[in-house]
């Protein structure tokens, strides 16, 4: 089956071998990956795409290792990792001090992130992980930090709903489009794992306590087609819990609580998953082992009867509570 490449792939193909850095052969080579036509006829060249992205991504680890501690290096824990990207002085560091007790610094002058700070937002029963990061500027990001971006699981654009919030709206977007990466309000699920230019994300507009109405009405209208815009105020907590459901939503994971047989149900550290992990998923998640010892497992919740017994491709759901026989 022929190949029937388009134009926007030629060109990605073409910035690729211009490439002169390793970051902009990944950048060209991820691109590569999102233009290609998705068929049969291209299945191979998918395959060799996402081989070639993820050498890529590994020579770019080893070749930054080598120049000592990476500072815009953050660790993923919780269930999902949130990165906050924006202007100065439009509340990053107000936001994540309002909802974790990261160590950051507030201040009403500009550049007072010097480093990414990462806090846990506890949510119900588990934790967001949150990442403060150095403002961006027109056409300017601070060495390092796309990394940090890159490596996020959602991406949170944060504005000034009192100030200029659609031009620093379309600033940011402008930037990040212009590095090859495309955020949108989608569930990461919805989301090839091999693309990454692609993104879930949503625009926090901050301040909206002292916003003028007819600006955030703008700022939603025109973005409608591609991000969800929440209005929240780091003062007065507007908006927070929403935007704690809203980011739950975009990581699209599910908790599943675990027990011993004859024991009660393990409360207080549920096991994250992406949404549609099996059973199989989990025992891998307690132990890479356990799958093959694992005959059957047990399941209370999600419209079953309280303790059915499953087998290892049964999908979990949220709040399952499970019970592995070995």
């Amino acid at each position: 089956m022929p190949a029937n490449l388009t134009p926007e792939y030629e060109k990605a193909e073409q910035r690729y071998r211009q490439a002169k850095t390793d970051e902009e052969k990944l950048l060209g080579l991820q691109e590569m990956l999102r233009t290609i036509p998705k068929h049969k006829g291209t299945d191979k060249m998918q395959a060799d795409l996402k081989r070639r992205i993820s050498q890529a991504r590994r020579a770019a680890v080893k070749k930054s290792g080598k120049r000592g501690v990476d500072f815009f290096h953050v660790p993923k824990t919780g269930a999902g990792q949130i990165v906050l990207v924006g202007l100065p002085n439009v509340g990053k560091s107000a936001l994540v001090a309002a909802t974790t007790n990261a160590p950051v610094k507030v201040a009403d002058y500009p550049h007072t992130t010097a480093v990414p700070t990462p806090g846990m937002w506890h949510r119900q029963d588990v934790q967001l992980q949150l990442v403060d990061t150095p403002p961006v500027t027109a056409g300017q990001v601070p060495p390092g930090l796309m990394g940090t971006i890159r490596s996020a699981d959602v991406i949170l654009i944060v504005v000034d709903a009192a100030g200029a919030c659609l031009q620093q709206a379309e600033g940011v977007l402008a930037l990040l489009d212009g590095r090859g990466l495309q955020v949108r309000s989608t569930p990461r699920r919805h989301l090839d794992p091999e693309d990454r230019t692609r993104y879930s994300g949503l625009i926090a507009a901050n301040k909206a306590d002292l916003a003028q109405p007819d600006d955030l009405a703008v700022l939603r209208e025109l973005y409608a087609e591609r991000l969800e815009v929440l209005p929240i105020s780091c003062t007065t907590g507007e908006g927070l819990e929403t935007l704690s459901q809203r980011l739950w939503e975009l990581l699209d994971v599910i908790r599943v609580y675990t027990k011993e047989p004859g024991k009660p149900t393990d409360d207080d550290q549920p096991y994250t998953l992406p949404a549609g992990a099996t059973l199989e998923d989990l025992a891998r998640e307690i132990h890479r082992d356990l799958p093959g010892k694992m005959r059957y497992a047990r399941i209370w919740g999600g419209g079953r009867f309280d303790g059915q017994r499953a087998q290892r491709s049964e999908v979990l759901r949220d709040k399952d509570v499970v019970e592995i026989h070995q």
